[in-house]
């Protein structure tokens, strides 16, 4: 009988500090799972705007500068200017967002960067701080003959 009252004696608790243990590593592996996956999808989501906003830069040509010379470059000034009214057009100009649009030096092409905050929603309940991504893009201006 003395054998059967040692078998019933409770625990000292080691099993339950390694449930917790594992627990906490669980939550952790899941929480870097499903940010990163949202991390992913706002980087991919940076990328689709610049290119948008790419191409509608891309409309800003120096009309001048044909007229004058047949010289085909890009107007940063206009550039700039549609940028920035397809990113407040297609509800893109968020809170926390950045963009910038600079012409190459010969004016030909167009680079937009755009900087998006993923706000983190597990790992961020642990201090982790919300990560940026950015997004670029090129558009070339392509004439015809």
């Amino acid at each position: 009988m003395s054998s059967l009252r040692s078998r019933t004696a409770p625990d000292a608790g080691r099993v339950s500090v390694f449930i917790a243990v594992a627990i906490i590593g669980v939550v952790a592996a899941f929480g870097a799972a499903v940010d990163a996956t949202g991390q992913l999808r706002t980087l991919m989501r940076a990328d689709n705007i610049a290119a948008e906003a790419a191409r509608a830069a891309g409309q800003g040509i120096d009309i001048d500068a044909v007229a004058e010379g047949g010289q085909h470059r890009v107007s940063q000034a206009r550039a700039a200017q549609y940028a920035s009214e397809y990113l407040a057009t297609a509800g893109h100009d968020l809170p926390g967002s950045a963009w910038s649009v600079a012409p190459s030096s010969d004016g030909t092409a167009v680079d937009i960067t755009v900087q998006l905050t993923y706000e983190l929603r597990i790992l961020g309940m642990f201090g982790v701080p919300d990560p940026r991504v950015t997004g670029t893009s090129t558009a070339v201006l392509v004439t015809g003959t």
